[in-house]
């Protein structure tokens, strides 16, 4: 049986998940961003119980059809963002239709419908908080966060910075404090 979790967005999530369902005794398969395998099936009162530990947590069960495949979009973004340096050889709309094995506009329309953002947009968020988390660690010029993000141009990756946050990518590296969001919360 498998489980759809909201807001597992990265590996320190999955090592939690996968703790506090073991220590409910659960039988693991498999944990994956947004989704756990198990062996054989919950029962309600179970179910319940699982869905208690995991939102003391800041997790979430997803019952709904709509819902799990709008966690599998943005776990798929996150991942492909955060953790594989963005290294798509096709454009987004290709990328989640494929992984998805669904139609882009069908995607792209529940996706905004539900979220009150477009994909893109939610990419974009993704793309400009793992740009900031670059510039804190400082061991990358922008230059290379750019190439590294697959962004046409070092202008773009500024314009677009700029266009987010509201500084420039020079004027946020010399900010003291820098403000960077959780990305579950993007």
């Amino acid at each position: 049986m498998k489980l759809y979790i909201k807001n597992m967005v990265c590996n320190r999530c999955k090592m939690v998940v996968k703790s506090e369902l073991e220590k409910l005794e659960l039988s693991l398969i498999a944990v994956e961003l947004g989704e756990v395998e198990i062996d054989g099936d919950l029962s309600e009162k179970k179910k319940i119980q699982v869905s208690q530990r995991l939102l003391g947590l800041g997790f979430e069960l997803i019952d709904n059809k709509k819902s799990r495949i709008i966690e599998r979009m943005k776990n798929a973004i996150i991942d492909l963002v955060h953790h594989q340096d963005n290294q798509i050889r096709t454009n987004l709309s290709v990328f989640l239709a494929e992984l998805l094995l669904m139609d882009y506009n069908y995607l792209s329309n529940l996706f905004s419908e539900v979220e009150g953002v477009s994909i893109e947009h939610f990419y974009i968020a993704q793309k400009i908080e793992r740009v900031k988390e670059l510039l804190v660690y400082d061991e990358l010029t922008l230059s290379e966060i750019a190439f590294q993000l697959n962004y046409s141009s070092l202008a773009h990756l500024s314009r677009q910075f700029k266009q987010v946050t509201g500084l420039t990518p020079s004027h946020f590296k010399g900010l003291k404090q820098t403000k960077r969001s959780p990305i579950d919360e993007l």
